[in-house]
């Protein structure tokens, strides 16, 4: 199954201007359709809920329907179990905030190094709260013995980590920096195991979906896990997030954030604490429905295969490229090869005797006026900051990031723009 790259960007006006939009891990560009829902929703349905007048239930009915775009793409149960928010990070704090009661003293939380947002909060809880944090360190990939900043998360170095005291492991499921997609269903599964052999107490996991959600289906009841979350800018919509929390970790795991007269003993409204953004919750509701429109089946899985198909074939040239200028000094950030393991966010530094800045080489794109791509350690600050040989941190990598309307001709310019800063 192929995509049809010309009616996929019919779909995004912001492309027919030419410019090449290289920046789609830090959001992605938005389909009409979204913004239609949006303005429809201002312009006709601006009331509040829960009311019994006809545009009311009209309304109420719309940011309903948001929950159920919601529930699609993660895979989950029940609308029941989604709760929205302005940001990821939003959400994750949130979500520490409410699990904190069911947090004791001396018990264990595993991080990563990835982005902040499934960080900062759990280091803050566990210092509100004596817990202690645990670190998964994104280590070297040892098919790349010449590279020392081919890293990524691996079960071998996380395993050793559980502990009869291991309360939660946060973690993501495709990195922002390496693009490397982590196996969450066996990480899980593993962690579960090694876990109920030291007698935990309680342990869960809540997975980063962010840099994921944009290029593979989530299945958040195949991972087994608790709770999930990914933000729909990052996934052509709105500036809008969604966070899963199984039904059985609202009951029994969080307390809530809403009103205190307000019951919600197993409802999302607990991670709420007053209402999102309707209009922009019923602007999310576009974005299944192209989803479903780029194959001829319709299914989410047979869209997210095409995507993976085609996303590989803008994969393969940029990193074949980057191999290829190893004696300039280019080091890619992460996995060097394209496959299923691998999405097209591409990160890499150029060191030795001809060193580059990042900021150098971006600014080489950002001269020609009609392509964006970043440099940076994109919230991952401590990922960036731990790979040896030390990089500045601010300086960070450059990335270029790719999503599924990008195309081939496209990728040979940004190849294109490199061949000249790397002469």
């Amino acid at each position: 199954m192929t995509l049809n790259i010309q009616s996929v960007r019919s779909a995004f006006p912001a492309l027919t201007s030419g410019f090449l939009f290289g920046d789609n891990a830090g959001g992605s560009q938005c389909v009409a359709t979204v913004v239609d829902r949006i303005a429809d929703y201002l312009l006709n349905t601006n009331v509040q809920l829960g009311a019994d007048y006809s545009v009311s239930v009209v309304s109420t009915n719309r940011v309903a329907s948001g929950a159920e775009a919601a529930r699609e793409l993660f895979n989950a149960e029940s609308v029941d179990e989604i709760a929205y928010g302005s940001s990821s990070t939003m959400l994750v704090e949130n979500l520490a905030r409410a699990i904190e009661a069911d947090i004791q003293p001396g018990e264990e939380i595993v991080i990563t190094g990835e982005h902040e947002s499934n960080a900062g909060p759990w280091k803050r809880l566990a210092a509100r709260k004596g817990a202690v944090i645990k670190f998964w360190p994104a280590t070297h990939l040892s098919q790349y013995p010449d590279n020392p900043y081919a890293v990524g998360l691996q079960l071998e170095a996380l395993l050793p980590l559980i502990s009869a005291q291991t309360r939660l492991v946060a973690f993501t499921a495709c990195s922002n920096i390496l693009g490397s997609v982590v196996p969450v269903r066996d990480i899980i599964r593993a962690v579960r195991e090694r876990a109920q052999e030291l007698g935990a107490r309680k342990v869960e996991f809540c997975v980063d979906c962010v840099a994921y959600a944009p290029h593979r289906q989530i299945d958040v009841r195949g991972w087994d896990v608790e709770y999930c979350y990914f933000s729909f800018y990052k996934v052509y919509g709105p500036h809008a997030s969604v966070l899963y929390a199984r039904r059985a970790a609202l009951r029994d795991s969080l307390t809530s954030l809403a009103h205190h007269f307000l019951k919600v003993d197993d409802k999302p409204y607990k991670l709420q604490p007053g209402g999102p953004g309707y209009e922009l919750v019923y602007g999310c509701t576009a974005v299944p429905p192209y989803l479903h429109s780029l194959t001829p089946s319709g299914t989410l899985e047979a869209t997210w295969t095409a995507i993976t198909a085609h996303e590989q074939t803008l994969l393969g040239p940029l990193l074949g490229y980057l191999r290829e200028k190893r004696e300039r000094g280019v080091r890619i950030v992460g996995e060097e090869r394209e496959g299923p393991g691998r999405v097209p966010t591409v990160s890499f530094v150029v060191v030795g005797e001809r060193a580059l800045r990042s900021p150098e080489i971006v600014k080489a794109f950002d001269s020609k006026g009609s392509v964006g791509i970043r440099y940076g350690h994109f919230y991952a600050y401590t990922l960036v900051d731990k790979l040896e040989p030390k990089i500045n941190v601010d300086d960070g990598v450059i990335r270029i990031s790719l999503v599924h309307y990008n195309t081939v001709e496209e990728v040979q310019r940004i190849i294109n723009i490199l061949e000249e800063v790397l002469q």
